[in-house]
């Protein structure tokens, strides 16, 4: 497997500062203090770590689905990722997750079923491991 890039480069001060995220080099977000912790225009690793989990979530639960004999014909998740000071820095301190998926032919205790394991097995859940992550998941 290869090994997914991503960099950045930060100039200034924590505070007047700003920086530049780059992915796979596919696509580049700006970054600065006011879009990590206010409501500037920008990205923030935040909100890449949300969609990461977002995205591997949804691929994951297609999977488990697929092995418990089930095809999803739409699977939608989201997640908020959240920033506290704790102490003298900044802790990403809780992520909700909410799913909504369209899977014929399943009733709900399965599926609550299929998308714990889920939760607790995706790579990113997983690397994400030591931050609490709060699962809402609904049939469509």
């Amino acid at each position: 497997m290869p090994a997914r890039k991503a960099k950045a480069t930060w100039l200034g001060d924590l505070k007047s500062g700003n920086g530049q995220m780059s992915f796979g080099g596919r696509f580049e977000q700006p970054f600065s203090f006011s879009t990590r912790f206010e409501n500037g225009n920008g990205s923030n690793p935040e909100e890449l770590i949300g969609g990461a989990l977002a995205g591997c979530f949804s691929m994951a639960l297609s999977g488990g689905l697929s092995k418990a004999g089930f095809t999803a014909t739409r699977i939608q998740s989201e997640a908020d990722v959240y920033i506290e000071k704790v102490g003298e820095g900044f802790k990403i301190t809780k992520i909700d997750l909410r799913t909504e998926a369209e899977i014929p032919g399943i009733d709900r205790a399965k599926f609550m079923e299929i998308a714990e394991a889920t939760k607790k097995g995706c790579p990113v859940s997983q690397a994400l491991a030591s931050t609490p992550i709060n699962l809402e998941a609904k049939l469509a």
